[in-house]
């Protein structure tokens, strides 16, 4: 497989999430690339996005699966026509990410047609800007789906780096219920966007407040939140009876989803009330696992240098396996601009978490 040129194809498709005529030609292509190539390619849909799963067996039993997705977020005409300039890919996707999408496909047609004797998938979604709904629908259609080993290039934007820590996403929706007054008489309303700035205050004596003008903190993997959305009143001259914040919580496997509920419960003014919209779990790899310490090793030879651990507050799939049992290896390429409009992979990087890839599946195959 021409790995520059599928990255390249798989650029050009205007993915965004949601745009469900360009991710069907994304689906079909990758389809198309392995029809003369003995795999089991499904394009799996049911209550949301496709998902395409490719496999070397009749299995749901894997030695090895690789997951990732191929939607983007949105992004102008010319960063869907991929550029490359002193060794940089530019595009939509190209660290964040196609480039590894395509790794994932190479190592495909790599197994199959060397006969490597390993049980090998391929699971991409389509919806993973927007929240993984189609992930869940497949995995809900497969639920005794497992891995022994689960590779994940969806993570960081450094090759010199293995993620051995995520940590859980939780949204937590805040609504404030008040009293409807004119906007000159606030004696006689109760203001719903007060009581959501009290709750708000009372939040921060929690869980501090950070930004790039303030000192970085010491340590930081500590629990975060940010204010993601904000909403309340109608008009300007009228006291605003409801309003409603969006707060996007990242935990360490230190804490609980159920501490965080006992947090909320005191900040929160009489009024106001709290959901939880969505909590996930932290993925927490032990980084003297033997198979992830086998990876560094082909990693740090193929790269001609040492490559560290690191932690980092972002949210990943694999977190679906971590929790059956599965060895999760977070490793991915080296670029910058994630979801901006500088958007680039250095496509040397993209080569070697191929050979890796390939390395390492060999090195497991030899082991069976």
């Amino acid at each position: 497989m021409d790995l520059i040129a599928t990255i390249e194809d798989l650029i050009r498709f205007r993915t965004e999430t949601g745009n469900a005529a360009e991710i069907a030609k994304a689906t079909q292509y990758i389809k198309d690339k392995f029809a003369h190539i003995p795999a089991q390619v499904e394009i799996f849909q049911r209550d949301a996005s496709p998902v395409v799963f490719l496999r070397n067996a009749d299995t749901l039993d894997f030695d090895v699966l690789v997951l990732g997705h191929i939607d983007v977020v949105p992004a102008t005409d010319e960063m869907f026509e991929p550029r490359i300039d002193n060794g940089k890919m530019f595009g939509r996707g190209t660290l964040d990410m196609k480039s590894f999408a395509a790794v994932a496909l190479n190592s495909m047609e790599y197994v199959i047609t060397h006969k490597l004797p390993l049980k090998f998938g391929v699971v991409l979604s389509t919806d993973e800007e927007k929240g993984s709904k189609s992930t869940e629908s497949f995995l809900a259609a497969y639920p005794e789906i497992k891995a022994r080993i689960v590779l994940d290039n969806d993570v960081g934007g450094d090759i010199t780096k293995i993620v051995s820590k995520c940590k859980n996403p939780v949204f937590v929706k805040l609504i404030a219920e008040g009293k409807e007054a004119h906007g000159s008489t606030p004696w006689d309303g109760v203001d719903a966007n007060e009581l959501l700035m009290q709750a708000w205050q009372n939040i921060r004596r929690i869980y501090p407040y950070f930004s790039a003008e303030l000192p970085m903190p010491n340590d930081k993997w500590i629990d975060t939140v940010h204010f993601a959305k904000i909403e309340g009143g109608q008009v300007s001259n009228i006291i605003s009876n409801y309003a409603e914040a969006l707060l996007d919580f990242r935990l360490t496997e230190d804490s609980t989803v159920e501490n965080l509920q006992k947090n909320l419960q005191k900040c929160l003014p009489t009024g106001v009330s709290y959901k939880i919209v969505s909590a996930s779990t932290p993925v927490v790899m032990d980084e003297d696992n033997p198979d992830i310490l086998d990876y560094k090793r082909f990693a740090e030879n193929i790269m001609e240098r040492k490559i560290e651990f690191e932690h980092i507050g972002g949210a990943t799939d694999s977190r679906a396996f971590a929790v059956k049992g599965s060895t999760v290896i977070m490793h991915s390429g080296t670029g910058e601009g994630m979801h901006a409009s500088g958007e680039y992979v250095e496509l040397e990087s993209v080569k070697q978490i191929a050979d890796i890839q390939i390395k390492f599946l060999k090195h497991l195959a030899a082991k069976k």
